[in-house]
């Protein structure tokens, strides 16, 4: 049977897959003037992402920012920009195959993994599209967002939900909100911490960086700044660092308004003017190096910290594809599974039974 796209959305013949769609922010095709425009134009087009009146954000957004902001971005994406591409997209197709790789070894039913990006390529909707063609009819979304917020969970909750509602037979669904407090995930930036320690040392103060949101947001009832302080806790117990020897503050504010405080940047400078000999800084809410730590983190606020009169830095890099990050998030999938995995394979044990009466009832194969 065809769906009123003209496609067929099930074959009675054909295996069940468990499917697990991975997701992140995203990135642009390029790093030039025209591609950081496409990108930024979907990005900044969300509704999750700018609260503000459409009619009057729209004329702000094509008749100011997309005019001027594009070139500057540009720059700074060739700043960290491979030869194999942009960052984020390179260590999340690693995730997603190092994530595919131990499910399979640790699961009993067949899984496919795909990965899909809120904004640019490969879209959500392809991912899930892959999904289909694999025929899974159960579906486990994760976000690799550990801390929940409505511009980054939420809005991929609604993609991905606005891409569903076109196929005629809806798969289960169960979706990932958060892991703010995950065991395991604590435990693999636990472990990247203490091996940069060994490594370089022990620094006067730790800085724990998040993206923010406006301040607005998290009054309206955002749960996220709770769910970032609640990371930095379990982070602060398990290094043993006492008050006083790190901060949790918030990065890569935009416009105008107040966002969540303090801020990463006037934080660092505040420390350089203070005399602080020595910092790391470490991005707990990315699950992979990206812009906003690559060059932001990892350059920019580097430079406003040793200008005020700071002393060493150094940037603690996110989890990526380090095993203790990806057998954390298999922890994550496994746990969603439940009941999952029997029911796939008692439908496929019993596929050519299925197939046959279905035939028989006249079913298109």
């Amino acid at each position: 049977m065809l769906n009123y796209r003209g496609e067929k959305d099930f074959r009675h013949d054909t295996p069940e897959t468990i499917g697990v769609l991975i997701t992140n922010l995203g990135t642009p095709d390029a790093p030039t003037t025209s591609g950081l425009r496409k990108y930024l134009s979907q990005f900044l087009s969300d509704p999750r992402v700018v609260e503000i009146p459409r009619l009057i954000w729209m004329l702000i957004l094509h008749g100011i920012i997309l005019r001027v902001r594009p070139k500057k971005s540009a720059r700074n994406y060739q700043s960290v920009w491979t030869e194999e591409g942009s960052p984020l997209l390179v260590i999340s197709r690693k995730q997603q195959q190092a994530l595919q790789a131990v499910l399979d070894d640790q699961l009993d039913a067949p899984v496919r993994v795909a990965l899909g990006m809120r904004y640019g390529t490969p879209s959500i909707e392809s991912a899930l599209e892959e999904l289909k063609a694999a025929n899974a009819r159960r579906i486990l979304v994760l976000p690799l967002y550990p801390q929940y917020a409505s511009s980054t969970t939420g809005s991929t909750f609604e993609a991905m939900s606005q891409a569903i509602s076109r196929w005629r037979w809806v798969p289960e669904l169960r979706f990932i909100n958060q892991y703010c407090d995950q065991p395991q995930y604590i435990d693999a930036l636990v472990n990247s911490i203490r091996e940069h320690f060994e490594a370089k040392g022990r620094p006067e103060k730790l800085l724990m960086s998040f993206h923010g949101i406006p301040r607005m947001t998290q009054e309206d009832g955002d749960p996220y700044l709770c769910h970032c302080h609640k990371t930095a806790r379990l982070l602060a117990d398990k290094l043993g660092l006492e008050a006083g020897k790190y901060e949790v503050t918030f990065q890569s504010r935009f416009g105008k308004a107040e966002w969540l405080q303090p801020y990463t940047d006037a934080t660092l400078k505040q420390w350089g003017r203070d005399g602080v000999q020595s910092v790391a800084v470490v991005a707990p809410g990315f699950s992979a190096d990206c812009l906003e730590t690559l060059e932001e983190i990892g350059e920019e606020n580097r430079e406003y910290y040793l200008e005020a009169g700071g002393g060493n830095y150094e940037y603690i890099p996110c989890l990526n594809d380090r095993n203790d990050h990806i057998e954390a998030l298999a922890s994550i999938v496994r746990d969603n599974l439940h009941g999952w995995s029997e029911a796939v394979n008692e439908r496929n044990q019993t596929l050519n039974q299925t197939r046959d009466l279905s035939i028989s009832a006249g079913a298109n194969t």
